[in-house]
């Protein structure tokens, strides 16, 4: 009775998982699921093995994900909830509704996490733990109620549920930034001359900068709008700082430092007060 009244909230967790794609993504979700105790397969783009899947991962590049759906849609298990993991969510979701749909359900994905190396080899099974794992419903329905217990069991610690254009203008700012910042410092001319005079700034501030160009410029291009907004307001900001130290203005400079310091401490201390 339990179990049936599960199913009828649509909170009955499935126990056979496709995952496409065998990179770094794909892989760590297969780690991560094997790791928590489902049937798992992590199949190659043209692989066959789908089709009884209880739910399906698509691992792929973003241009690649609607294209694969696109090919299978006949070929779901009838119940299938397919979830992609693409970085951006506004393309794919607005692709996606052309998609016939026959007795399966498509949610838009995004784990936030990742490493600074890619490919199956490098993929582990505590990549998300600890980690938010985004959702995009179709249309305004709500994400069925089993994929907040089956990402959490594979150790995310949070489930957010939001819409596409929020996710790609957010992620525009918590992450492609950081990785548009991280490739211009990188190609400074003094990097090649840094050895020695490096310390752990230096190293969190060159982590990312060895970012898969294929992957990244396809995202980059993707969520083009909303990178261009955070960039501008990047770089009024650098040329509010650059100002200061070209004026020498001691007090400009500190009260632009004292900005950044309260908003970060602002931001922890709300981070806290939701745990």
């Amino acid at each position: 009775m339990h179990v049936d009244s599960e199913e009828a909230r649509g909170l009955r967790v499935p126990q056979r998982i496709a995952i496409i794609g065998r990179g770094l993504i794909g892989g760590s979700f297969e780690k991560a699921a094997l790791r928590a105790g489902y049937d798992v397969r992590c199949l190659h783009h043209g692989d066959p093995g789908f089709e009884d899947a209880e739910m399906v991962i698509v691992c792929l590049p973003p241009d690649a994900i609607v294209p694969w759906v696109r090919s299978r849609c006949q070929s779901f298990a009838k119940g299938a909830v397919v979830v992609d993991a693409a970085g951006t969510k506004a393309a794919i979701m607005a692709e996606m509704e052309g998609v016939p749909k026959d007795g399966w359900t498509f949610v838009g994905g995004h784990p936030m996490a990742g490493r600074e190396v890619s490919g199956y080899e490098n993929s582990i099974a505590n990549l998300f733990d600890g980690a938010s794992m985004l959702l995009v419903p179709e249309g305004d329905g709500p994400v069925p109620g089993f994929l907040e217990p089956f990402f959490k069991s594979l150790g995310f610690g949070r489930v957010v549920v939001t819409t596409a254009d929020r996710h790609d203008e957010m992620i525009a700012f918590t992450s492609q930034l950081c990785h548009v910042i991280a490739t211009a410092y990188a190609r400074d001319p003094l990097v090649p001359e840094s050895q020695g005079f490096t310390s752990g700034s230096y190293a969190d501030m060159t982590r990312i900068a060895t970012q898969d160009p294929a992957i990244w410029s396809e995202l980059f291009r993707e969520n083009g709008k909303a990178l261009v907004e955070v960039v501008d307001r990047f770089v009024a900001r650098i040329g509010e700082f650059r100002a200061a130290l070209a004026a020498g203005d001691r007090s400009a400079i500190a009260e632009i430092i004292k900005s950044g310091a309260d908003a970060k401490r602002a931001y922890e201390y709300q981070k806290g007060s939701q745990l």
